[in-house]
């Protein structure tokens, strides 16, 4: 059934649209099945996600049709559908009134990437109203946060320097608190990986008592402030509250130094907004373990990671994985820097829309994946700053010198790279930074192929 007469108007402005402040808009990419028309099927695709059936029932009333998603822009050859959804569609709590991710994916991802008609369809971008935005929680801490706990000021306080324990699963409660000490004697930040929580063979009120016992000998024998990445994702959100209760008692003096790790794309919305409230003092580390089943550039189906990412900010996510920006061994695109601005600035363009953040608080971009400190300038010359965090596990233990001469090299790294220094030339002279191209030889051969003549060692 052809439904374009009431789900699609393409008269509409998109200037005027966001003007009127009265509709969520989403751009997608959709390729219809062979003999469907591309205006019919995305007027499908408006009518599932919103107020339509295959066909006519007498429950519709006027009221009904002014709640209707609306197509108003189609680009066939390009394969560009926009749908504008009025705002009272979407669900709200009855607690506070106020709005939630879920609902948003149920409607604008739900049911339509199923439907007979779509060969495929994948959400690239999306922009929120003013008055829409203003009912999500956004972040309530930010990098800002810790930086003031490392001792440094809250505006451009710069890299954090972090990790992953690895081997990431395996190691028993003391191995691990022991791999953690010796990382903080030259880094910054330590978090948990997504699969580390409560194994049997490291029972997790036996490791987060030894691990923070180890931040505090590290903060004595250093003089310096260190921070811990704890995961309490669960499937029960009793369970993460009971975690997350536990981490902070054991802490004790030092709880402002914990960041809450929360695997955001497996547990869901539900995970992440019930340690953004439950925990609004802790930083909130969004990781994304299996997003790439649906985010990844090869799949036609679902939404990208720029989306991943905006909504992520929507829910108070202190800080989500951004990629490598093809800088590491992950998927990504020199372009996915865009990614970073859009969650880190007030004001940013995505693929298909300009979205005003309006002062809601920003989102960290945190690297992870293949990266080590040969990759670092690179990564900052695209980038076009430094102030996130980094957790290159790899790139610290598999350093020649150990974790703490890898935290180093990858601190070097960013000096080099401020100082728009040669990063050959400028090893010659930090030992840590020219040992991280011996530890990791065959990226030195690719990047800088002079390296083994210039750091040769002197006869």
């Amino acid at each position: 059934m052809d439904q374009s007469n009431r789900y699609a108007d393409l008269s509409l402005k998109e200037a005027d649209l966001i003007a009127g402040g009265k509709h969520v808009l989403c751009a997608y990419i959709m390729k219809p099945k062979a003999g469907y028309g591309y205006l019919e099927t995305a007027a499908h695709f408006a009518a599932e996600s919103s107020t339509g059936t295959n066909v006519e029932v007498s429950t519709t009333d006027d009221f009904t049709r002014g709640v209707d998603a609306l197509v108003y822009e189609v680009d066939a050859a390009g394969e560009i559908m926009k749908i504008a959804y009025p705002t009272d569609l979407f669900d709200r709590n009855i607690t506070d009134g106020r709005a939630m991710i879920a609902s948003f994916l149920t409607l604008c991802i739900g049911n339509n990437q199923g439907m007979g008609d779509v060969e495929y369809a994948k959400m690239h971008d999306f922009y929120m109203p003013p008055e829409y935005l203003s009912l999500y929680d956004g972040p309530a801490t930010t990098i800002a946060d810790l930086w003031r706990v490392l001792g440094r000021p809250e505006v451009d306080g710069g890299f954090i320097v972090g990790t992953i324990i690895k081997p990431k699963l395996g190691l028993r409660p003391q191995p691990f608190a022991d791999a953690a000490y010796d990382f903080w004697l030259g880094g910054d930040f330590i978090k948990n990986d997504e699969p580390q929580g409560n194994q049997p063979f490291a029972p997790l009120k036996e490791t987060i008592t030894l691990v923070a016992d180890a931040l505090r000998r590290a903060q004595d024998d250093t003089g310096e402030a260190k921070l811990f990445s704890a995961n309490i994702t669960a499937d029960d959100y009793h369970e993460m509250i009971a975690r997350g209760e536990f981490i902070l008692e054991s802490f004790a003096e030092n709880a402002g130094h914990v960041a809450f790790l929360v695997d955001g794309y497996v547990a869901g919305p539900q995970a992440i907004t019930t340690a953004r409230r439950t925990f609004p003092n802790q930083y909130l580390h969004y990781h994304r373990a299996g997003h790439g089943a649906v985010t990844s550039p090869q799949s036609k189906r679902g939404y990208t990671a720029f989306v991943l990412s905006k909504m992520a900010r929507l829910q108070g996510a202190s800080g989500i994985h951004t990629g490598t920006m093809s800088f590491g061994k992950m998927e990504g695109e020199l372009g996915d820097k865009n990614m970073a601005y859009m969650i880190e600035r007030d004001s940013a363009d995505g693929p298909f829309f300009h979205q005003e953040w309006l002062g809601m608080k920003p989102t960290t971009p945190i690297i992870s994946g293949g990266m080590n400190a040969l990759r670092i300038p690179g990564f900052f010359d695209n980038l076009g700053h430094s102030n996130l965090i980094l957790t290159a596990g790899g790139g610290s233990y598999g350093h020649l010198d150990g974790p703490a001469a890898g935290a180093v090299s990858l601190r070097q790294a960013e000096r080099c790279w401020k100082a728009g220094a040669d990063p050959v030339a400028f090893a010659q002279d930090h030992q840590e930074f020219a040992r991280a191209f011996e530890s990791f030889s065959t990226d030195a051969d690719q990047l800088y192929p002079s390296w083994r003549e210039a750091l040769k060692p002197a006869a």
